[in-house]
């Protein structure tokens, strides 16, 4: 074989190569930026009030609505 088939199959896994680790890079930047934003968020949720008692217990009639809808769904008679 000739020399240039060599060094072109050379450059294309190297080009290869290239193209790999570049997005390998733009997803690690994109997984560490998801990270920031879940931390930014975990400490804007400290920082929120606490909830009052009316919307405790709307919270709990919902989740008891969404209890029953549940079991109408699956077809369990209550």
């Amino acid at each position: 074989m000739e020399p240039t088939v060599y060094l072109q199959m050379g450059m294309v896994g190297l080009a290869g190569i290239g193209i790999m680790t570049a997005g390998a890079l733009r997803g690690w930047k994109g997984w560490l930026e998801l990270k920031r934003m879940e931390l930014q968020a975990a400490r804007q949720e400290d920082t929120l009030p606490a909830p009052n008692m009316t919307s405790r217990i709307e919270i709990a009639d919902l989740k008891e609505r969404i209890r029953k809808l549940e079991a109408i769904a699956a077809g369990v008679d209550l």
